[in-house]
């Protein structure tokens, strides 16, 4: 790889070329102005822009600054015109604007792209890993039920709750992306964002602000970009050890129900680390099923004596954990408390402005205010952290409406992105100022910049209790694998998916396979979903339980290397699940394969995916692989594996140092 920076006018326009690597080659920047009309109802988010100019700013001058590498260069002129400096700081290229033309909202950016390129990331996408040939716009909001406007699930959700989402729809959107041609970019900025990838000779960038700065990083291989991109944005700590011992098991009823299961379970074998009660605060039933309270305290009557059973618990070697998200509701103590002190977000006539969370309205509180960030961070402390919780659901975070007045005078279209990663800095600091990093953990669903340093975990959110590809058990694996490619290396998802609508019911295969996903995530933890009694549970009968108890076992197992290759994703940024071609660039059906990953260095996983199959076709890169069930050796290649359930395809690279150890871990199960 060179290490020059080459930047000059040419006929097409700008060229530049940074360490042999022809990043543009043509126009550049455009600017322009529009109307964008933005409806949200419950977290779905209609919008709509409507382009009234578009000007192409041509590139004027080139000028060395000083020597050293560093550029300054000029784009059109008067009212549209725009400059930029071009300079490689720490290992990495980086666009510094300087200002936005006058009155312009609209900017495109253009860099060069080859026809047999793959781009990757764009925070978390659910419908597609590779995103060449498609535009995807960058807004956190609910992820949509079924994403898919050909299937009649999403044309159900849309007819009923305007919900049913599009393939790019995502609680975690983020302004990066990585490419075949080994480098990275990121645009640091809030603002809405469109990323296209369309054109066969261009990727072309759309910001609804001008973004601060731009950043390239290039290396010599697809690992090293990957771990570029959280040494750019951050990387996570080691999870807690309780974490690795077992399943966390999604409960809900009150404390007695919760002991009651727990018994059951540990009687039938299952192991278990901690029970997760999401109600632990209280229940709020709703025609979409059992919501909470949304009021962050301990319900003493649902949960009576709870404060003095998670001490029992964890005296056995089991945590208990809970539920928050950064909304009040109406009416509740800590909704009183917060409007009191003005710490709620106001509307345009300088009331409490209201969100609409499906049949209660609740209040934002706004971390805008330092002094409300302060109060929150220490309600959930107290009544979280140092209440006895080893964790919680940070749930939510993508609700934040445009038209809500902040306390420091921040646009809510910049406050909008953001805003997940401000929620997952209050639980980081609430956490670490308890002195509890080490173990309390939490996991949330909603992201965008930022996360990737504060958030711990992260999780899938709200799948459909189906297999279908955009929004059911297959949707998770491209999920894990495009935040891992920016930068975020921990994710799980819930076991058997949560959203039951429309007929959906999770049957005992769903669960059964979805369980066997999980072994292969940084955490296993199970969910009843929003209508438990409508899905099948993890004790619904014994040969679930039997099942369940040899997961589990085998996920207790491989404790020993799961640690090691998550203190690797802490000291080096290398994700747990990871795409294949990190490790194998030579091979080309790996740069395209959105249902297989490897799990750490050593282990290819392909789980199941399908209703009914007993066998799946997997491809193995080059090399050879040591089926992890019977022994057999697989060579590279497509090949028929035998899948029965309890038996999930995972094999191990047979030149492994780590071998051994590995292949005793399923001699274990």
């Amino acid at each position: 790889m060179g290490t020059s920076l080459d930047v000059r006018l040419s006929k097409s326009g700008l060229r530049v070329e940074w360490r042999g690597l022809l990043l543009i080659d043509g126009p550049f920047v455009w600017a322009g102005t529009g109307r964008e009309s933005i409806d949200m109802y419950r977290g779905n988010f209609d919008i709509r822009d409507y382009v009234e100019e578009r000007i192409a700013l041509p590139a004027l001058r080139v000028e060395p600054l000083g020597g050293g590498g560093r550029f300054r260069l000029s784009f059109g002129s008067g009212q549209t015109g725009l400059a930029l400096e071009l300079a490689e700081e720490e290992g990495r290229l980086v666009f510094a604007f300087s200002g936005a033309p006058e009155g312009r909202n609209r900017f495109w950016f253009r860099f060069a792209a080859e026809p047999g390129e793959h781009v990757y990331g764009c925070g978390e996408q659910f419908s597609h890993f590779d995103l060449r040939g498609r535009r995807f716009p960058l807004w956190t909001s609910e992820q949509g039920v079924g994403r898919n406007k050909s299937t009649y699930v999403t044309f159900l959700a849309d007819v009923h709750d305007r919900a049913g989402g599009d393939y790019w729809w995502t609680f975690y959107p983020e302004p990066t992306y990585v490419s075949s041609r080994r480098y990275l970019l990121h645009a640091e900025g809030s603002a809405y964002a469109a990323f296209d990838f369309r054109a066969p000779d261009f990727h072309e960038l759309e910001f609804w602000d001008m973004p601060k700065r731009l950043f390239i990083s290039a290396a010599e291989s697809m690992r090293e970009v990957i771990q570029s991109a959280s040494g750019l944005l951050g990387r996570q700590p080691e999870p807690p050890d309780w974490i690795h011992d077992g399943i966390v098991l999604g409960i809900q009823g009150g404390t007695q129900v919760c002991l009651d299961k727990l018994a059951k379970t540990e009687a039938a074998g299952v192991r278990v680390a901690g029970i997760w009660a999401q109600d632990w605060e209280g229940i709020r039933m709703t025609s979409f099923g059992k919501r909470l309270m949304w009021n962050w305290e301990w319900d003493r009557e649902l949960y009576p004596e709870l404060d003095t059973t998670i001490k029992e618990l964890r005296s056995r070697g089991i945590r208990f954990l809970g539920y928050a998200n950064p909304y009040v509701a109406r009416d509740k103590s800590l909704y009183v408390e917060a409007e009191r002190l003005g710490y709620l977000a106001r509307d345009g006539k300088g009331g409490t402005y209201l969100v609409d969370f499906g049949e209660f309205e609740a209040g934002i509180v706004d971390f805008t205010n330092q002094t409300a960030f302060d109060w929150y961070k220490s309600v959930l402390r107290g009544n979280l952290v140092d209440f006895g919780l080893s964790g919680w659901m940070a749930d939510f975070g993508e609700y934040l409406p445009v038209d809500v007045v902040l306390h420091d005078g921040t646009s809510p279209m910049l406050a909008h992105n953001a805003w997940p990663a401000t929620w997952a800095r209050l639980c980081r600091e609430a956490v670490e100022e308890a002195g509890a990093l080490g173990e309390v953990t939490f996991f949330m669903r909603a992201g965008y910049t930022g996360s990737q340093r504060y958030s711990p975990m992260m999780w899938a959110g709200d799948q459909n209790v189906d297999w279908s590809e955009d929004d059911g058990l297959p949707s998770v694996i491209p999920a894990a694998l495009s935040l891992a490619v920016v930068g975020h290396g921990l994710h799980h998802s819930d076991i058997g998916g949560y959203t039951t609508l429309f007929g959906m019911k999770r049957d005992r295969e769903l669960f059964m396979r979805w369980a066997e996903l999980a072994v292969f995530t940084a955490m296993m933890r199970s969910h009843e979903g929003n209508r438990p009694g409508d899905n099948w549970q993890f004790d619904s009968d014994d040969i679930t339980l039997t099942h369940l108890a040899r997961m589990t076992r085998l996920f207790v197992a491989l404790k020993p290397y799961r640690k090691e290759m998550l203190a690797l994703n802490a000291r080096e940024g290398l994700p747990l699940q990871r795409p294949l071609f990190m490790a194998f660039e030579d091979d080309g059906p790996s740069w395209t394969i959105k249902d297989e990953f490897l799990y750490g260095d050593d282990i290819l996983v392909a789980p199941v995916i399908v209703q009914g199959a007993v066998s799946r076709l997997v491809h193995f890169p080059p090399g050879r692989w040591i089926h992890g069930w019977s022994g057999a050796e697989y060579r590279g290649g497509d090949r028929e594996v035998p899948a029965p359930l309890g038996e999930p395809p995972a094999f191990v690279d047979a030149d492994s140092p780590r071998r051994e150890g590995i292949l005793a871990a399923f001699a274990r199960v």
